[in-house]
């Protein structure tokens, strides 16, 4: 089972309208580039047809996510400085004493001129930090070895 955020679903049940909402258009897509003649080497045709599956795809993925997803409620108090989906965590990597903002979210949204980084509970930094507490050392295994961090502030 999926951990989302309230952000999270409504991101995700907003595509999903998007998506659907797209569907007559291909459909006229496909009609046109079909009346245009010969099938094999119409690219029109074979471009609508491709897109038509991918987003058919992408339809399917969303709803099943959608059908399992557990939505957190994050209005209700968390315990007090431990790591749960939806805090930001600020920590510092020890050795360098670098210090970063992260965000345990859902579903990352890319967005790349957010104060914070984003992070999934499934990556392996959201594993680590998932219920961990202020003042504790989290190891992270990363490409370049493992990584320890230490959580100074939880919000």
């Amino acid at each position: 089972m999926e951990m989302i955020t309230p952000e999270d679903k409504v991101r995700l049940e907003t595509r999903l309208t998007e998506l659907r909402a797209n569907r007559p258009r291909i459909t006229e897509r496909i009609a046109e580039a079909r009346a245009l003649g010969d099938l094999k080497e119409n690219a029109e045709y074979h471009s609508a047809r491709e897109q038509q599956g991918m987003e058919e795809a992408e339809i399917k993925r969303l709803e099943d996510r959608l059908a399992t997803a557990h939505v957190v409620d994050d209005s209700k108090p968390q315990a007090d400085g431990v790591v749960f989906l939806g805090s930001t965590v600020k920590l510092r990597e020890v050795g360098s004493g670098d210090e970063d903002l992260y965000r345990l979210v859902g579903e990352a949204t890319g967005d790349l001129s957010l104060d914070y980084i984003e992070v999934t509970v499934t990556s392996p930094m959201g594993e680590a930090l998932m219920k961990s507490r202020i003042g504790e050392t989290v190891s992270v295994r990363a490409p370049r070895g493992v990584k320890e961090f230490l959580i100074v502030e939880v919000n």
